[in-house]
């Protein structure tokens, strides 16, 4: 067998016609295909012997990414790289599910061997490995990663709460609640996630399910505030379904909010030396300027900077555009017009707070810096109090 040859890493790419068995139901959007029930043993197998960095399947004919997962047995083999599973929808779909790929790779052997074995911060155990096993002997039982990751979206065990089956009929519920998964957690300190020692939690100001609000520290105004996923995630591309859903809540519900105070809020995103997701909400007067201007300033000041930022379809999902992984910026207007620039070498780290600190539009240029808009912890605190208590009347959270 080819696994069996010395020196064997694995492959670059692995194309089937089939689903693999036990592939898991971790970041799938559509909720539409169990893959317990669907797929190939035989894949499986031959994805496990084959380890590929990429593996691309389509019989399904919907569009499903699985976090990558590991090839290796931490702690008791040697590090391996990661394997990502992509499946596509057929072509021309009337529902628009997504077809197409596109990606760059380096083929591994061509890597240095430390850049090839580093591991996403999302990675998963390897969803064959312990079905592999099961399989065997004609039992099919998933990976414990796997169950709980069910449970999560919706549960596939009947004694633990609600059940879809794949006609979309609901069972019959039981009255234990179902356990949500624990979130992605950092593979060192970080100052973002919620249950990290690091944060600091006096500027928090709301707390949902898979999301928090917490005002920005030396932020361009004293409602200038982040959206940041509990769990830790690098960006936007990240995120799985459900904390899509929330951050999209969460940007409704602002909007909203600073509608009511006279503002409009301008949201933009820097996935470039940051390694947790910070979406910034800045409220803007709606006496300072019309969101033309802004749009007009963010475009001007990229084209000063040899910044090359694209506007995108109003109702377009960052993930078609960029990769994980992949660099970028990206600004939502209160209209829902986006603009966007793929990283490709450097960037100005404050250009987002530079535009809108200008003179075109909120004229404070000195805030440009957060380092140089900090205050003491007790302002930053009071602060925060009076938020909490001007967004309670929006508090979706209250309700859940």
């Amino acid at each position: 067998m080819l696994c069996a040859i010395p020196q064997f890493k694995g492959v670059d790419i692995l194309l089937t016609s089939p689903w693999p068995k036990y592939v898991g139901n971790f970041g799938n959007s559509s909720g539409e295909v169990d893959t317990k029930k669907c797929g190939s043993a035989l894949v499986s197998s031959l994805a496990t012997g084959l380890k590929p960095r990429y593996h691309f399947a389509a019989l399904e004919k919907t569009y499903y990414e699985r976090l990558p997962y590991r090839n290796h047995i931490v702690l008791q083999e040697n590090a391996q790289h990661a394997t990502r599973f992509i499946a596509l929808a057929n072509v021309g779909n009337p529902e628009k599910k997504k077809y197409l790929y596109a990606f760059s790779i380096v083929p591994m052997k061509l890597m240095d061997a430390a850049e090839l074995v580093k591991q996403p911060p999302d990675v998963t155990e390897n969803p064959y490995r312990k079905s592999g096993k099961e399989a065997s002997v004609g039992r099919q039982i998933p990976a414990p990663e796997e169950e709980s990751a069910c449970q999560f979206f919706f549960d596939l065990n009947e004694r633990q709460g609600r059940k879809r089956s794949s006609t979309g009929r609901e069972s019959k519920s039981s009255p234990h609640p179902k356990q949500p998964r624990k979130p992605p957690q950092p593979p060192g300190p970080c100052w973002f996630c919620l249950a990290s020692p690091e944060v600091e939690k006096h500027l928090v100001v709301n707390i949902g399910t898979h999301c928090y609000l917490a005002l920005a520290k030396g932020g361009l105004s004293d409602d200038h505030v982040l959206i940041l996923p509990i769990g830790h995630y690098q960006s936007v591309v990240d995120l799985s379904a459900e904390v899509v859903e929330e951050v999209e809540k969460y940007k409704a519900t602002l909007r909203r909010f600073f509608k009511s105070q006279g503002k409009r809020c301008i949201l933009f995103e820097r996935n470039y030396k940051s390694h947790h997701l910070q979406l910034q909400v800045i409220p803007v007067p709606l006496s300072r300027c019309a969101t033309d201007d802004i749009k007009d300033a963010f475009i001007t000041q990229a084209q000063e900077q040899q910044i090359e930022l694209l506007e995108i379809p109003e109702h377009s999902d960052i993930k078609q555009i960029a990769q994980p992984g992949a660099a970028y910026f990206y600004v939502e207007l209160d209209t829902g017009e986006k603009l966007f620039h793929r990283i490709k070498k450097n960037f100005p780290l404050q250009f987002g707070r530079e535009v809108l600190a200008s003179e075109a539009i909120l004229n404070i240029p000195d805030k440009s810096d957060w380092r140089q808009c900090q205050t003491s912890k007790e302002e930053e605190a009071a602060l925060a109090r009076r938020f909490r208590k001007d967004f309670e009347p929006f508090d979706f959270t209250a309700d859940e």
